[in-house]
């Protein structure tokens, strides 16, 4: 596969602006194609918004000189000139097969082309398409731009070389890349993640707990702990000296008793009325810009602490370090 100097991005909007964020930022040209001609307003703005972010988490990493971001209303005029493409488009599988096989035809078969999608299996996707060997999903996480981690998915027809290329790419711009040893649907961390968001909504219908409780119930407990070494070395170590063995002999049957459900609910006016008017309540008056703000904010704290101690997402950050100090060296 060649190498990457130009990413072409299929679809903008928030995904579609995170990623062309991050790739500027590592000094990679973008190309990005979108049918509305307002959203290359948008993507130069959503860019100008995560920089300040980008800056402060890579602080005393060499970075190059930043990319040179450029827009078109013409997907294959984006195909032609990339070197890897990531599409953004709509989660609906006959839009994206529609957009994709398109811009398949414009590009050669060494121009590897990801789809951002967080449900579709990659050979649902590749289905018809021109070269499916260099397809892979390469699903990342909002806000792109600061969450790290991608999962590289192949399909049926894609090659080993794809999956590995794609990899190598997204490390060059920061990321931790998960390959994921076979496709299912919701690949991995959205099936961990909507496990927990069925069980909100049962507790939003069962009128156990308001928006705010449930998320005061992740945010001062569990969910500290998981940016550090995630659920099962936590669970591990929850074992004390008998470790995951007596973790497992000790909560184990708690596993047949009711505590949740494994069907969501059936989505009333009543839940979403409680979803958005809880949800509103939180935000107390603050816009989503500023909310975004916020997050950005500590989610760059959280990664610097994390990197002093080598754990987590501060691992693959010092990775990136390592990375931009050798590719200067060889300068």
């Amino acid at each position: 596969m060649r190498p990457v100097l130009t990413l072409g991005l299929l679809g903008t909007g928030v995904i579609g602006g995170g990623w062309a964020a991050r790739a500027l930022h590592c000094g990679v040209d973008v190309i990005a194609a979108d049918i509305k001609p307002e959203m290359e307003h948008w993507i130069h703005e959503a860019v100008a918004r995560a920089i300040p972010s980008l800056e402060a988490l890579t602080a005393g990493i060499p970075m190059p000189p930043r990319g040179k971001l450029t827009f078109t209303t013409e997907p294959e005029v984006m195909a032609a000139a990339a070197d890897f493409i990531q599409e953004n488009v709509p989660e609906n599988i006959e839009t994206k097969r529609k957009a994709l096989g398109a811009i398949a035809r414009a590009t050669g078969p060494d121009v590897i082309i990801s789809s951002s999608t967080s449900g579709f299996m990659p050979s649902e996707i590749q289905e018809g398409l021109w070269h499916p060997e260099r397809f892979v999903v390469g699903h990342p996480f909002n806000p792109v731009y600061l969450c790290p981690l991608v999962e590289v998915v192949g399909g049926e027809r894609t090659s080993q070389a794809a999956k590995d290329s794609a990899a190598e790419f997204y490390r060059s711009i920061g990321m931790h890349a998960l390959l994921v040893r076979r496709e299912v649907p919701g690949h991995i961390a959205d099936r961990l993640q909507e496990a927990m968001w069925r069980e909100i909504l049962h507790a939003l219908n069962d009128d156990i707990a308001t928006t705010s409780e449930l998320d005061e119930s992740i945010v001062y407990g569990f969910g500290l702990r998981l940016p550090i070494m995630g659920m099962n070395q936590i669970c591990m170590m929850a074992g004390g000296e008998g470790g995951a063995r007596h973790y497992l002999k000790q909560f184990a049957p708690s596993l047949d008793w009711p505590w949740s459900h494994l069907k969501a609910p059936a989505l009333t006016d009543e839940i979403i009325d409680r979803f958005v008017q809880g949800t509103a309540d939180q935000a107390a008056g603050r816009s989503i810009r500023e909310l975004e703000n916020i997050r950005d904010e500590c989610l760059v704290a959280i990664q610097r602490v994390l990197a002093k101690h080598d754990v987590g997402a501060g691992r693959t950050l010092n990775a990136f370090e390592k990375r931009a100090k050798k590719r200067v060296e060889r300068a």
